[in-house]
């Protein structure tokens, strides 16, 4: 009896030895584990209740265009303090007749419709193409009419605008043709994104399955990231009513939630799997896994949301909601990983077990070789020529930066809408029957002067129409105070062309500044087109310090996971150039139009977010092997055999990871959408570039040039920086 009392006394004090080594991450894990009903419970609530929440409340997505400090927004101003502020924006109705619009029987017909669309909700005025000459084209087949909104473009019901697009067509027939133009048409041609977050997480499926053999152990990731990405969406609805959230911003977070709650779960999956293959029982195979990758998942989320929160530095209100938006997605999906992910795994743990063990017991008695061999011969035929391997790589994704720096920065018009949508219809009618400049005019204020400001408008009108570039400038519209007036430039290129960027620079530097000294009047350029010029030129001004707040941050981080200078340093190289790589293959397709993609500028905030995001997201890849390598390390001392180790075990599920993030974010190429068309496309060549050539091929190459260098840290720094574990404490 003593001696099973002494027994039961040290089983009890090894145990609680035991749990007292486990980390935080393998004691949250146990916790999910064993309250695995509990866990899912919580979490199903808190989707359905903060859904129920935003279903009652309703969103207030908004957009800030402040531009403060620019020219564009000190010519907003003038027009708001003289009384001239845009309270509504407007609708064209483009007309097209080949036999002319002038004839009695065309004019009846289109003054008939007009009537009727002047009827329609959040219609304040309809202005005839028969009231001014200058809405004709001087053929008199092509002409356009203008609907006065109530409102703003943004602000424009989608329905209301197809009542609208629907009382226009009516009239169309015999030879007459009618297409919608402007802002809110374009919101005709857009659709959800659904069809491509249901591409994605269909082919994310698929590489699960055959990766892991079952459907249900491939659905337990997709389910952790679609709690994740679901609560968060519910959320950003509610906090649309106290920040700035853009409507896009949703399919933002839903494209890189899905990506990144998919990723995480996979990696800690992969673990528990590695576990149960070694025999270990499903709870403590949950705790070890979480235990090691899931303090990985903790500490490359961290550089995701530090990364994000980067772009707050830039100053730009829509840009700054969306940072927050992300952030707050990759910090929930990370959560899940943590606990909503061992809950699902205490459901279905003993199935594995009997599952992926029998898996390999059958692997074994077949001959076959063991997971990983091919990636081990991957890493020894890099490491017998790192440096032949290192410039191979270097030299082709240094070719693929090139484009980028060419890149032109602006923001997608109708220009770049789909061939068969109305509003890309009116667009190309309008160019074809007043010039292509007609689609984007500048609009010159004019503030003040010594003889009013009429005049100096008219000076500055007679004056733009002799400027190269210019194909017209319309007389000065005086403000009903007469304190100041507008003119209208239109150029001879388009709102896209770069030759209108060059056009708005020489206005500002060179025409207006002599003029404004003759006249004593304040000449500002502002309009759509200026003010997508000013917000390019912010962000670019605004790009060195969101970098080195990204770049740094995130060195000291991995300074402190990894206790090495060489490693974070070679991690923010390699990541700079993944992206690099990502931007010129944007370039090479959507500016230079490659493989039939409709050319034009790049989206003006889609650098800074593609940085964000992937810098985060490669530092994931990062830390997963390097930590692994690190593992390796500190048990062998031998760093050939670190990294040779370290990409044969975890070279599968990064390969596989990174697979599901290019199909999850290629996926949003399908979107009718340019931002997102671009943001997809990017991230996808990213993910791609740093799974395969980078973290395969590039790092082992660069770990064994260095070799024990890798692991230097100086004494100073050892003293200064926390130290922070990524391994289990043996």
């Amino acid at each position: 009896m003593r001696r099973e009392t002494e027994a039961t006394m040290t089983l009890t004090e090894e145990t609680t030895r035991t749990q007292s080594r486990e980390g935080v991450f393998a004691r949250v894990a146990g916790f999910s584990y064993r309250r695995k009903w509990l866990a899912l419970i919580l979490w199903f609530t808190v989707l359905v209740g903060v859904w129920a929440a935003a279903t009652v409340v309703g969103d207030d997505y908004r957009e800030d265009y402040a531009l403060p400090g620019t020219e564009s927004q000190a010519a907003a101003d003038v027009l708001a303090e003289h009384g001239a502020a845009r309270t509504g924006d407007t609708i064209s109705i483009v007309l097209s007749d080949k036999g002319g619009l002038r004839t009695p029987e065309v004019e009846q017909r289109v003054e008939g419709m007009l009537a009727d669309v002047a009827g329609l909700p959040n219609v304040e005025q309809v202005r005839s193409l028969y009231d001014d000459s200058a809405a004709v084209s001087e053929d008199g087949t092509i002409g356009y009419a203008t609907v006065v909104l109530e409102v703003a473009s943004k602000e424009m019901p989608k329905e209301d605008t197809q009542k609208i697009y629907d009382a226009a067509t009516a009239v169309e027939g015999d030879g007459l043709r009618v297409e919608l133009g402007g802002d809110a048409a374009r919101v005709l041609g857009e659709s959800s994104g659904s069809a491509a977050e249901g591409a994605g997480l269909l082919a994310a499926l698929v590489i699960l399955v055959f990766m892991f053999g079952t459907i249900i152990a491939a659905g337990l990731p997709i389910m952790t990231a679609v709690f994740a990405v679901g609560s968060t969406l519910g959320v950003i609805v509610l906090m649309s009513h106290l920040f700035m959230i853009a409507d896009w911003t949703t399919y933002v977070m839903i494209l890189v939630g899905l990506g990144v709650g998919i990723d995480y779960a996979l990696l800690i999956f992969a673990r528990f799997r590695a576990e149960l293959v070694r025999g270990i029982a499903p709870e403590r195979a949950t705790k070890d896994a979480l235990d090691v990758a899931g303090r990985s998942v903790f500490f490359a989320g961290c550089t995701v949301i530090l990364a994000l929160l980067g772009l707050v530095a830039l100053g730009l209100g829509s840009l700054q909601g969306m940072a927050v938006s992300v952030a707050l997605t990759v910090l929930v999906t990370m959560i899940a990983s943590l606990t909503l992910l061992p809950a699902l795994l205490g459901v279905f743990g003993e199935r594995f077990a009997r599952q992926f063990t029998a898996r390999a017991a059958k692997r074994v008695a077949l001959g076959k070789p063991e997971e990983g061999t091919t990636w081990r011969k991957l890493a020894a035929g890099v490491q017998r020529r790192p440096l032949a391997a290192l410039l191979a790589a270097g030299v082709i994704l240094g070719a693929l930066c090139v484009p980028a720096l060419t890149m032109r920065l602006g923001f997608a018009d109708a220009g770049s809408d789909a061939v068969d949508t109305t509003s890309r219809q009116a667009y190309d009618l309008l160019s074809d029957g007043f010039g292509p400049g007609f689609n984007g005019p500048l609009i010159v204020i004019v503030d003040g002067g010594e003889g009013g400001a009429e005049q100096a408008g008219t000076v500055v009108a007679r004056a733009l129409g002799e400027v190269p570039g210019v194909e017209a400038a319309t007389p000065p519209v005086p403000t009903e105070d007469g304190e100041a007036a507008t003119v209208l430039v239109f150029p001879s290129s388009s709102p896209q062309d770069g030759k209108t960027s060059d056009l708005v620079a020489e206005l500002r530097d060179d025409v207006l500044p002599p003029l404004a000294g003759d006249t004593g009047a304040r000449y500002l350029v502002g309009g759509s087109t200026a003010a997508a010029e000013d917000y390019s030129q912010k962000v670019s001004d605004r790009m060195p310090l969101f970098v080195t707040i990204v770049v740094g941050m995130s060195i000291l981080l991995l300074m402190a996971v990894f206790r090495s200078v060489l490693i974070p340093l070679k991690a923010a190289l390699l990541n700079l150039l993944s992206i690099g790589a990502a931007l010129g293959a944007i370039t090479l397709v959507f500016q230079h139009g490659w493989f039939g993609v409709e050319p034009g500028p790049i989206e003006a905030y889609l650098p800074v977010m593609i940085f964000a995001v992937v810098f985060g997201l490669s530092m994931d890849y990062e830390i997963f092997l390097v930590s692994r390598i690190h593992e390796e390390w500190v048990r062998s001392k031998d760093n050939t055999l670190a990294v040779r180790e370290g990409l044969a075990h975890t070279g599968g599920v990064i390969t596989a990871a990174g697979a599901i993030m290019v199909v999850v974010f290629g996926a949003f190429m399908l979107s009718p959408q340019r931002l997102l068309q671009q943001t997809g496309f990017g991230m996808a060549v990213a993910i791609f570039v740093d799974a395969v050539v980078i973290r395969c091929l590039i790092v082992p190459a660069v770990m064994q040039l260095l070799g024990r260098r890798a692991w230097w840290f100086p004494a100073p720094l050892e003293r200064l920086l926390p130290k922070v574990e990524l391994e289990k404490n043996h």
